[in-house]
């Protein structure tokens, strides 16, 4: 008998989730559904906002759209398969699924490119307000979202394909509540060293290159805010940061909790708390975020509901 008679192709995979307690089950339901209709509502009507409002067709909005985009897609990918698993029981995801999910959920890849390109966008507008609309092009702002979108795309299919094209034999049981790469790997009986330094070297390269971006773009801008001599000037400026720099903090504390905690506190228990936040959480919180603490999204939606408001009583009285 040899190893090789052993292995078995694995045809579907059983994601453990998040409990298997019965009486958390229909209240858990009831939450991520409340979090991913957000998610949708918030995000699209993001979206719709920016395209409707001429107002808002500025490279800020610009990131901001895509952000949202983004942010369906993964949530998407992750959280309807996490409710039917809490409704149904159903928690088996096909072989080609769990391929389809794990590429589409490390799309949070590029929404740190994108919020990178955000920072350095901020540190334009605040550091060279006159030269802002020369050196914020359309095809600058086109080619920074493409480049997010080709890289995150690009390391997307690298994992995929480095992933699934091991043997599964040791088991088909994910212990997790979707299909992630760090407990996919310890199903194989393959070799996996060369997966587990491209997903270090790529992650490395992510959270330093767009950490790097987005510090050295604040710094310049806080030191541009402190030699303003107006007071209404900071002010202006700061507003200007706020709402980045809260979901800034937000995704990178995420990751950094994640990935940065001692080994000897790790665990894949907290692995899937910390997953549930940047996965599901994070994207329903950027659209509250930004309509919370930006006056522009404020007046467009305003402007959006009062015109949809308008219609509704021309058509009443016709």
């Amino acid at each position: 008998m040899t190893l090789m008679q052993n292995i078995s192709k694995v045809s579907e995979f059983i994601l453990v989730g998040l409990t298997d307690a019965p009486e958390l089950q229909v209240p858990l339901f009831v939450v991520f559904t409340f979090i991913y209709l957000n998610t949708l509502v918030g995000n699209l009507g993001m979206l719709v906002l920016i395209l409707l409002d001429s107002r808002l067709h500025t490279p800020m909005y610009f990131f901001l759209s895509n952000l949202s985009f983004v942010d369906c897609v993964y949530a998407s990918a992750v959280t309807p398969k996490v409710i039917e698993g809490f409704l149904t029981g159903d928690k088996i995801i096909s072989y080609n699924g769990c391929a389809a999910q794990m590429f589409f959920a490390a799309f949070v890849t590029i929404e740190s490119f994108i919020l990178a390109s955000m920072a350095f966008d901020r540190h334009a507008a605040v550091c060279k307000p006159l030269h802002y609309s020369t050196s914020m092009t359309t095809t600058k702002c086109a080619l920074l979202v493409a480049g997010s979108y080709m890289n995150g795309i690009l390391q997307s299919t690298i994992h995929v394909s480095f992933t699934f094209h091991l043997s599964f034999c040791h088991s088909n049981v994910v212990n997790h509540f979707f299909c992630d790469i760090p407990p996919l790997l310890t199903l194989s009986c393959s070799d996996i060293y060369k997966n587990e330094m491209v997903l270090f070297m790529l992650a490395a390269f992510n959270v330093a290159f767009t950490l790097l971006v987005i510090i050295t773009s604040y710094l310049l801008i806080f030191v541009a805010i402190l030699r303003m001599h107006s007071a209404e000037g900071r002010k202006k400026a700061i507003s200007t940061c706020a709402s980045h720099f809260t979901t800034v903090s937000i995704f990178y504390g995420t990751i950094i909790f994640m990935y940065l905690q001692p080994s000897s506190s790790h665990s894949m228990d907290t692995d899937k708390m910390a997953s549930v936040f940047y996965t599901m959480v994070i994207p329903m919180l950027n659209p509250i975020v930004y309509s919370l603490r930006n006056k522009e999204v404020k007046n467009a939606f305003k402007k959006v509901a009062g015109k949809a408001l308008s219609s509704l009583g021309l058509v009443k009285l016709l």
